[in-house]
């Protein structure tokens, strides 16, 4: 490597990223990532929750599996599925709230940036595993629209419950910035 480069080989690399860490545009991102984040996290709660008081199960499954088939807005990748919907309608009756608590509390709790963007990838491909079988209700566009920002602003897990853990350990805890 040359001395512009990353240092000699065998060298660790720095765990910090070029870009000075003191940054308003860095911080602002954070801020921004982590409301997205928490605002992703709050609604999907809401959804899981509201499915489970209002008794959601196999019969729900059944609904929006029948009502995918022959529907001309369902795109054709989702009819495998479909077909496993109505076949297993109480294991996706389970699932589907209890896969929208899991990512609720995984968005709120913010365990840091690989497992939020996991979370985060995770909530895009729900979304749109919703909206493939013609299942869109108002807020999914902004759960889609959070979810992106979480995506695009790699700091958005920096601070939840990781950020804390690590700094009641001594870990982590970044000087001058």
């Amino acid at each position: 490597m040359t001395a512009a480069g990353a240092g000699v080989v065998g060298e660790a690399l720095p765990a910090e990223p070029a870009v000075r860490r003191g940054t308003g545009l860095l911080r602002a991102g954070e801020v921004v990532g982590t409301l997205a984040r928490i605002a992703a996290g709050a609604l999907w709660l809401g959804e899981g929750l509201l499915k489970y008081r209002a008794g959601f199960g196999s019969a729900d499954i059944l609904l929006v599996a029948q009502g995918s088939t022959g529907n001309s807005r369902v795109p054709f990748y989702f009819r495998p599925l479909g077909a496993l919907m109505q076949a297993t309608p109480g294991l996706f009756g389970f699932a589907i709230p209890a896969l929208e608590v899991a990512l609720g509390i995984l968005l709120v709790l913010g365990l840091g940036r690989v497992l939020t963007t996991i979370t985060a990838l995770g909530s895009v491909a729900t979304l749109m595993l919703y909206w493939s079988s013609d299942q869109l209700i108002t807020q999914y566009p902004l759960m889609t629209l959070l979810s992106a920002i979480v995506l695009a602003l790699p700091w958005s897990g920096r601070f939840g419950v990781a950020w804390l853990w690590a700094r009641r350990r001594g870990r982590g805890v970044r000087r001058g910035g």
